[in-house]
C-alpha cells in the first residue's frame, strides 16, 4: 500500500456563482453568492426572502420541505404552497388524484439508509450516477446485490412513488424558484457556470449521500457541477466568517476564530442532531478531531411528542386523523404549536397559550368518541394540567417543558459521548447551530449539564448550514482533513488457516484452501488529510481478462475480518475495463480518496 498526494478536488473551476440547497427534514431553502462577493465580502450571501407561510402571511428564509403532485405526477407546487394547495384540494374532496409527501427526508434514517435506489426508469443514469467520480472508459461502479433498487415512499395516505423520483423533484422545484428569482432581478448565468451544493448529515453514510447524489441527477443538476456537503462542517465555516457580536453567549476569554482553539458543533435541525468537534488551523483551515455523532432527536421528536399527548388524551390518533380530514386545521395547529416551541423556556412558568381549531378538532372527536375535547380532557390523567378556553388552550408550561424530555437527553448524552471520544483533549466551546438549537429550553438544558463550557448560538442559527454550504461551495478546501466513519475494504482469498480463520470459512480453490476475507483499504477513525490518496495493487487473474471487477466492503467495526459478517455491507463494485486484454498478468492500479465528503476513485493500467 502507498499513499500519493494529489491536489484534484474534482470541484469545478471558478463558478461564476454558488447556489446551496438546504434539503432539511422539515424545512428547506437555498443560498447563493457570485465568486466576486465571495472574494470582496464573503458574507454577502442571498437567501430567499419571499416562501410565505400561507394564511399567517409571515416571511420566512425557508420553506417546508412538503411535495404536491398532479395525478401523472407532475410537479403542482412545493413548500407552504403544496401545504395550503392540498388543504384547499382536501376541503373540496379533490385530493384522490394527487400526491402530497411532507418530512420525507427522515425516511432514508428509518430506513436504516440502505438506501439506494435507481429503478429501471433511469437506467440511462445507471452508469453515470453510480460511481461518485467516474474516470471516463475505465471505472464503472454497479449497484450491489443488497442494494433496493426499487425503493419507494408513500405520500399522505399511502400511496408510493420511487424515492429518487421524490426528492428529485423537490430539489427541482427549489433549483426552479432560484432560477425564477435570477430572472425577476434581471440576471443572467449559465447553468453550466453555477456550482451547486447540496447538504447532507455527517452522519449518514456515502450510500445516503449517493442516493441524493442520483436525486439532484434527476433534478437536472450534473456531477460535475455538484458537491456534498455536511451540515456540521457547512455551519462550523459560517460561524468562523461571523464577527464575535453576532455570537451570543461569547466572551472574550476564547475567540472561535483564534489558532488552535477546539470547539464542538452541535447541529439540531429537524430529523437529526449531528455532532462532530473541530479544531482551527493557522493557515484558516479546520481539521476534524473525531469522527461524526449523531442521533434521531431533532425538532420533529417533540413534534411527535406533542401528538402523542393528544392521543393520550383522545384515546385514539386525533392528529393524524385530522391531518387526513382537514389539512388546513392540521396545518394551523402545527404552525402554531412550531411558534411555541421556539418560545417556551426553563424560565416559563404558568399557563402556556395557543389558538387551536376547536371546532374541527370537535368534530373529529364526536366521530370517534361522541364528545367533544373538553370533555375528553376532564377524562384523562391532563385534567388539571390543560385548559380550553374559546378557541385557546392552556397547557401547564411544566407540561409543555416534558414534551423536550427525550430529545434534550439524547442530546445531552451525544455531547457526553462527543468528550469521551477526546477525553484528553479539552473542548471549551459548544457551538449551536440549525434550526432546533434557536430552541431557548434546548440551549438552556446544554447550559445545565455542561456548565464548565461555553455555549454559543450564532446570529441566524437556522440558516447557519445553508449559509456555510455557499462559503464551502467557494473553498471546499476549508476542511482540511476529516475522520473516516467506517472501515472500508474488498474481499481478498488468501490461504486458510485453522489457527486464524473459522472451520465453515475453508474454501478449495484449484486444489488450495482458501478463505475469503475482508481486505482493509481504511479503517474506521483514521484521519484523511483532503487531497491523500491511498494506492492499490490488483492483478489478473487468468488470461485475456478483458475486465476486474473490485468489489467494495463497508464496516461499521474497527476490525472486520470477514466481509459477510455482522455490520458488514457490500457498498458496490468497481469494474475496471482491460481494453487491450493480453496472454501475460495486467496490473490495475487503484487511487482511492478519502478525504473529500464523498468516497473517490480513479484507476489505471500499469
Amino acid at each position: 500500500m502507498s499513499y500519493n498526494k494529489s491536489l484534484n478536488f474534482d470541484v469545478m473551476a471558478n463558478p461564476l456563482m454558488v447556489v446551496a440547497i438546504d434539503f432539511g427534514t422539515t424545512y428547506s431553502g437555498y443560498a447563493f453568492s457570485t465568486r466576486s462577493d465571495f472574494f470582496r465580502e464573503p458574507l454577502k450571501i442571498h437567501a430567499n426572502q419571499a416562501w410565505n407561510s400561507g394564511k399567517k402571511q409571515l416571511l420566512s428564509l425557508k420553506t417546508p420541505t412538503c411535495l404536491l403532485l398532479g395525478k401523472n405526477k407532475e410537479t403542482v407546487a412545493f413548500g407552504y404552497e403544496a401545504e395550503d394547495a392540498y388543504a384547499e384540494l382536501v376541503l373540496d374532496n379533490k385530493h384522490k388524484n394527487y400526491y402530497y409527501f411532507d418530512k420525507f427526508k427522515m425516511r432514508l434514517y428509518e430506513n436504516k439508509l440502505n438506501f439506494l435506489l435507481l429503478s429501471n426508469k433511469y437506467k440511462d443514469l445507471y452508469h453515470r450516477s453510480w460511481t461518485i467520480y467516474i474516470c471516463t472508459g475505465v471505472i464503472y461502479q454497479l449497484p450491489s446485490p443488497d442494494v433496493n433498487c426499487e425503493m419507494e415512499i408513500a405520500d399522505i395516505v399511502g400511496k408510493k412513488m420511487l424515492a429518487t423520483e421524490v426528492f428529485g423533484k423537490s430539489i427541482k422545484a427549489l433549483s426552479d424558484h432560484f432560477v425564477d428569482l435570477l430572472k425577476t432581478e434581471g440576471v443572467s448565468i449559465e447553468w453550466s457556470e453555477i456550482q451547486w451544493v447540496l447538504t447532507v448529515p455527517a452522519i449518514w453514510s456515502d450510500k445516503a449521500k449517493q442516493f441524493m447524489r442520483t436525486s439532484a441527477e434527476v433534478a437536472d443538476i450534473q456531477g460535475g457541477n455538484l458537491l456534498i456537503a455536511l451540515e456540521p462542517e457547512a455551519a462550523s465555516i459560517y460561524c468562523q466568517y461571523l464577527p464575535n457580536e453576532k455570537l451570543t453567549g461569547k466572551d472574550n476569554s476564547v475567540n472561535l476564530g483564534d489558532d488552535g482553539v477546539i470547539y464542538m458543533i452541535v447541529d439540531l435541525g429537524g430529523g437529526t442532531a449531528d455532532l462532530t468537534v473541530h479544531e482551527k488551523h493557522k493557515d484558516g483551515s479546520i481539521k476534524e478531531l473525531c469522527r461524526a455523532n449523531g442521533e434521531d432527536c431533532g425538532g420533529t421528536s417533540v413534534d411527535a411528542a406533542f401528538i402523542r399527548l393528544f392521543d393520550k388524551i383522545s384515546g385514539f390518533a386525533m392528529i393524524n386523523k385530522l391531518k387526513k380530514d382537514d389539512p388546513s386545521s392540521y396545518l394551523d395547529l402545527t404552525r402554531e404549536f412550531e411558534t411555541v416551541k421556539r418560545k417556551i423556556d426553563s424560565s416559563s412558568t404558568g399557563k402556556v397559550n395557543f389558538c387551536i381549531p376547536l371546532s374541527t378538532i370537535n368534530s373529529v372527536c364526536k366521530k370517534q368518541k361522541r364528545c367533544e375535547l373538553e370533555e375528553l380532557i376532564q377524562k384523562s390523567s391532563f385534567k388539571n394540567k390543560i385548559l380550553i378556553r374559546g378557541d385557546k388552550i392552556r397547557i401547564d408550561a411544566d407540561l409543555i417543558k416534558s414534551l423536550f424530555a427525550k430529545p434534550i437527553e439524547k442530546i445531552t448524552a451525544l455531547v457526553k459521548e462527543m468528550n469521551t471520544q477526546l477525553k484528553a483533549t479539552d473542548i471549551p466551546l459548544i457551538v449551536m447551530v440549525g434550526g432546533f438549537s434557536e430552541c431557548k429550553l434546548i440551549q438552556s438544558a446544554l447550559k445545565q449539564a455542561f456548565p464548565q463550557k461555553r455555549v454559543i448560538v450564532p446570529e441566524d442559527a437556522g440558516i447557519s448550514v445553508l449559509k456555510g454550504a455557499v462559503l464551502y461551495g467557494h473553498h471546499p478546501e476549508f476542511i482540511a482533513s476529516r475522520v473516516i466513519r467506517y472501515s472500508y475494504g474488498t474481499d481478498s482469498y488468501v490461504d486458510f488457516d485453522p489457527f486464524v480463520h473459522d472451520a465453515s470459512r475453508k474454501e478449495i480453490m484449484q486444489g488450495k484452501e482458501k478463505c475469503e476475507v475482508f481486505d482493509f483499504i481504511i479503517h474506521q477513525h483514521t484521519k484523511a488529510v483532503i487531497g491523500s490518496e491511498i494506492q492499490r495493487s490488483y492483478f489478473t487473474m487468468y488470461p485475456f481478462q478483458t475486465a476486474m471487477p473490485i468489489t467494495l466492503y463497508v464496516s461499521t467495526k474497527d476490525n472486520p475480518k470477514y466481509v459477510d459478517e455482522e455490520g458488514c455491507s457490500k457498498f458496490g463494485e468497481v469494474v475496471v475495463d482491460i481494453p487491450h486484454p493480453s496472454e501475460e498478468n495486467r496490473t490495475v492500479i487503484v487511487n482511492y480518496n478519502f478525504g473529500k465528503t464523498e468516497l473517490t476513485v480513479s484507476a489505471r493500467e500499469n
